[in-house]
């Protein structure tokens, strides 16, 4: 929710997308996770199973030249869209003509930002091919390298998909910074400024130091109280 504070405003608009669209929010909770107190994560890092929920609607993206990325990997919902294996395709060949600049750009400010996009999405309709509309969540992930070079995506729709290929148009774009509000970064930093740890006892607590001197006994309780254990031999 976003406030505006001169009309004393409530946006309601991205709380109602979380609502229609909650495996959007579940891979972006699961990418925030991930990065912590970093700009972004790496792709080694990302484990399936932390978004099984939305494992059919998650992809992963490659940058091979500027404004193209492939379809390293893609859910089950992917080629149900287009009616046929995406893994290595561009991922602009899910798009109109019209949208597929304006993807390019998009993906670019992710890389470059690095920045979170999300694009409203929609497939016009026709015959055996009912209007589809969705929203399609873009996360910066590092390579292994180290360069910002693959992005972990979320690609969602509602409605029956009818006759496949469907490809989409783009009909709202929001772009977000990441970072920490008041900080300034560039994309070589790579993390954002350290959070003081709190201390930490566990295997480091301070051990117990033992005394040579005899434990003091209770005046009141002697030796011959205490009772013994008498060991008695039978021959027979």
């Amino acid at each position: 929710m976003q406030q505006d504070s001169s009309k004393n405003i409530i946006n309601m608009a991205r709380f109602q997308n979380e609502l229609r669209f909650p495996v959007i929010a579940e891979v972006e909770a699961y990418w925030n996770g991930l990065r912590g107190t970093r700009l972004m994560p790496r792709r080694s890092e990302i484990d399936p199973r932390g978004i099984e929920r939305a494992l059919e609607y998650a992809f992963i993206l490659e940058r091979i030249a500027p404004g193209i990325a492939r379809l390293r990997i893609a859910g089950s919902h992917l080629t149900e869209l287009m009616g046929m294996e995406v893994r290595g395709m561009p991922v602009s060949a899910l798009f109109t003509p019209t949208a597929r600049k304006t993807i390019s750009e998009k993906m670019e400010e992710v890389f470059d930002g690095p920045s979170i996009v999300e694009l409203d999405i929609q497939a016009e309709g026709g015959i055996g091919k009912p209007v589809v509309e969705g929203r399609l969540l873009l996360l910066p992930l590092k390579s292994d390298l180290g360069d910002v070079t693959r992005i972990l995506g979320c690609f969602v729709t509602r409605g029956s998909v009818g006759r496949t290929p469907r490809r989409f148009n783009i009909t709202g774009t929001r772009s977000r910074a990441i970072g920490v509000t008041g900080a300034t970064h560039t994309p070589d930093e790579g993390a954002l400024p350290e959070l003081e740890a709190a201390p930490q006892l566990g295997f480091s607590a301070p051990s117990t130091v033992f005394s040579d001197e005899p434990l003091e006994t209770d005046p009141g309780h002697s030796r011959s109280n205490v009772t013994y254990l008498r060991l008695v031999k039978n021959d027979d």
